[in-house]
């Protein structure tokens, strides 16, 4: 682990107070990679191709499922009113497109797999609030809130499902041979089974006084590199892809998610509820060892040890109010979690974006993966 009291930042500055500046990771002083303005277009492309072919799949489910899916989406209100709420970043589709035009194929490729791996991902966020405990999710109320913890755990299972089929289903549409669906399945249900794991790990560590900076990133891996590492190859896999080069933007994918969930441990106490609509300090109610808390107290200074007293205490856990969550955050930057954090997303970044070196594809496309790997440490929600 790199030494967070040496930790060098200069490239890596903060934004001080919620709201405040562009992103709780600011830019580094070197120009980016790629244009950022590429990314909306990218993002607004994947929607365009995978969300017919979701909505499909998501009306295939017995109703009240069927509903309840399209009200997580935002698709409709809780009476199953159109509504044009928010359905999340869909970067994960993005990814998926982008790595069939990788493999030399047309973006339309990848559609399966990008639809394949949004239905994971939402899989687990269904899970994931009702164990957490979240009301909100994108600023509405979450699927356990309005429709009952059973709905939310069924729903969930039904699209882990729904995103085998569609994969399966894909050579029946001309997009992908037997074989490389095959291998599509496999890459998902590996990369599915680490999600699981991670977040297993995950609600262990709430029950334990301490974890490492090296569990803590073990554990962010498996819930969230996993994902975004199969989301990065699923299309060119799907469109033929050797193994070789499928595993290195496997690892573009991994280090890419490595960063985003630094970000995201970032945004989970600092990130403005107005804008990530999550609850200001959700992480340390949850008394979540993220990477800022579990940095902050391998620091073992006195910002460390009273840090460290605290989390320990059993008085009023899980009931802390917003005072008393403020003072452990500001424990947490003065020991330096905040910083360290930071850094390390910066760092994921770079290892990320080096990992594309080894995959021979059309310089547009390399900019565009490298703009989204931008994109996704410098952010506010």
């Amino acid at each position: 682990m790199t030494d967070i009291k040496t930790a060098d930042t200069s490239d890596t500055r903060l934004s001080r107070a919620n709201g405040e500046g562009t992103s709780v990771v600011a830019r580094p002083d070197q120009a980016p990679t790629a244009r950022a303005e590429d990314v909306p277009a990218l993002l607004d492309h994947g929607r365009t191709l995978c969300t017919p072919v979701l909505r499909e799949a998501v009306s295939r489910l017995a109703a009240p499922m069927d509903a309840v899916s399209a009200y997580h989406f935002g698709w409709t209100d809780a009476q199953g009113n159109p509504t044009n709420a928010d359905s999340g970043k869909a970067v994960r589709p993005a990814l998926a497109l982008l790595s069939a035009r990788a493999a030399g194929a047309p973006a339309s490729v990848g559609v399966p797999g990008g639809v394949a791996v949004e239905l994971v991902h939402n899989f687990s966020l269904l899970h994931d609030d009702l164990m957490d405990r979240d009301e909100t999710r994108r600023h509405r109320a979450t699927v356990w809130t309005v429709f009952g913890p059973a709905q939310a755990i069924l729903v969930g299972d039904a699209m882990f499902a729904l995103a085998n089929e569609i994969l399966l289903e894909a050579p029946g549409h001309g997009t992908a041979s037997a074989v490389d669906a095959g291998r599509a399945v496999h890459r998902l249900t590996v990369a599915t089974r680490k999600l699981i794991d991670g977040q297993a790990q995950d609600l262990s560590f709430e029950h334990r006084d301490r974890v490492s900076v090296e569990e803590c990133l073990e554990m962010e891996g498996n819930k969230t590199g996993a994902l975004l590492a199969v989301s990065a190859s699923i299309g060119a896999v799907l469109a033929g892809m050797d193994d070789t080069d499928a595993d290195a933007l496997e690892r573009y994918g991994y280090h890419l998610g490595l960063a985003f969930q630094a970000v995201d441990d970032l945004l989970g106490i600092w990130g403005d509820t107005e804008v990530t609509g999550k609850p200001n300090f959700g992480d340390l109610r949850a008394r979540k060892k993220s990477l800022p808390v579990s940095a902050a107290l391998a620091e073992d200074g006195k910002a460390s040890r009273r840090l460290a007293e605290l989390l320990a205490d059993p008085e009023g856990r899980g009931d802390e109010d917003e005072e008393q969550l403020a003072v452990r955050a500001a424990l947490i930057e003065e020991a330096g979690g905040r910083a360290w954090t930071a850094d390390e997303a910066r760092r994921q970044h770079s290892t990320a974006l080096a990992a594309l070196d080894e995959v021979a594809m059309p310089t547009e496309v390399r900019a565009q993966f490298a703009a989204l790997a931008e994109f996704v440490v410098v952010r506010e929600r």
